[in-house]
C-alpha cells in the first residue's frame, strides 16, 4: 500500500503534537485514569465515562487530525469528521447506555476489555520502550490509545450500550492498526487485534448478548 506520507513526517507528527500538547497529553491521562476508578466503586458515575470518551473523540478530530495529521494526509479530513460523530454519539442519550461500572459481557470479554484499558494507559511507556524516541512517538490522547480505550470499554462496562457506538472504533482499529504494518508502529499491533475482534462482536451476535 503506497502512503501519502513517508515515516518520518508520520512521526513528525507525533513530535509535533507532543511539543505543543505534552501537558494536555499527562491532563487526559490522569482524568482517564481517575475516572476509570471512579467508575469501578459501586456508587461510580456511569455518565463519566461517556465525557471522557466524547472530550477524547472530540480532541483527537480536532487538535490530531485537522490541526497537524492534514498537513500530511488529505483523508485527515475525513478521519477527523468520523471522530467528531464519534464524539456527538458518545453524548446521545439515545445511544449512549449507561455505565454503571457494572458489565454484562461474557467473562472471556470481559477480562479482554479490561487487558486493554490497562494497555491503552500504559501506551505511551510501551511506545517509548519500543524504540520511538520521544518526541517523535505516539503518547496518550492520539486516535490510537484513544480506540483502545474505548474498545475496552465497549467490552468491559457499557451496558446497554448502543451497537451504533462500536462501529467507528472498529473501523479505526483496522485503519488505524494498519500503522503496526505498514510503519512499524508496535504499540498498534493491538489495536489492530482490538479491532478485529470487535468486528466480529458486531458481526456474529447482538452486542447486548456477549
Amino acid at each position: 500500500m503506497q502512503l501519502p506520507f513517508t515515516p518520518d513526517q508520520f512521526f513528525g507528527v507525533f513530535a509535533e503534537y507532543n511539543r505543543r500538547f505534552w501537558p494536555i497529553a499527562i491532563v487526559l491521562w490522569i482524568m482517564t485514569a481517575a475516572t476509570l476508578v471512579a467508575t469501578r466503586q459501586p456508587n461510580g458515575k456511569g455518565r463519566a465515562l461517556n465525557y471522557l470518551l466524547s472530550a477524547l473523540w472530540m480532541w483527537n478530530a480536532v487538535a490530531y487530525h485537522a490541526l497537524l495529521f492534514t498537513q500530511i494526509n488529505p483523508a485527515a479530513w475525513l478521519f477527523a469528521g468520523l471522530f467528531g460523530v464519534q464524539s456527538l454519539l458518545l453524548l446521545s442519550p439515545g445511544l449512549r447506555g449507561s455505565m454503571s461500572g457494572s458489565t454484562i459481557a461474557t467473562r472471556p470479554l470481559r477480562w479482554v476489555g479490561m487487558a486493554l484499558l490497562c494497555y491503552a494507559l500504559a501506551y505511551p511507556l510501551l511506545s517509548l520502550s519500543l524504540g520511538h524516541g520521544y518526541p517523535g512517538t505516539p503518547t496518550f490522547g492520539v486516535p490510537c490509545p484513544t480506540a483502545i480505550l474505548t474498545i475496552g470499554i465497549l467490552l468491559t462496562v457499557w451496558a446497554g450500550a448502543s451497537r451504533w457506538l462500536s462501529v467507528i472504533p472498529a473501523l479505526w482499529g483496522l485503519v488505524g492498526g494498519s500503522a503496526a504494518v505498514l510503519l512499524a508502529v508496535w504499540t498498534d499491533y493491538v489495536l489492530l487485534g482490538a479491532g478485529v475482534l470487535l468486528v466480529l462482536v458486531l458481526v456474529i451476535a447482538p452486542f447486548h448478548r456477549l
